[in-house]
């Protein structure tokens, strides 16, 4: 499912106009990214948890070269599926 099907369903299940269900999602997605943004952890009961995990800086090696470069820490978003979405996908 993308974005795009994601407003379409919302908007015919919930008797939205799809300009409405549009705003809604993007208001969603605009309030969970700057949440993360800041570190926050995000819950949603019954679907999952978004949290920003941190990861040191390590040596790498460019596969075309062999060269050695050092990579940067990083803050990536990861997702845990909660309880009840593994039951209903298992």
């Amino acid at each position: 499912m993308n974005k795009s099907t994601l407003i379409n369903v919302l908007a015919e299940k919930s008797d939205l106009s799809k300009r409405n269900a549009e705003q809604f999602v993007n208001l969603m997605i605009d309030a969970m990214i700057s949440a993360m943004a800041q570190e926050d952890r995000i819950e949603i009961r019954g679907f999952g948890s978004f949290v920003i995990r941190h990861y040191g800086s390590y040596e790498g090696r460019n596969p075309k070269t062999g060269q050695t470069i050092k990579i940067t820490d990083k803050r990536l978003p990861f997702f845990k599926a909660g309880k009840d979405l593994l039951s209903r996908i298992n």
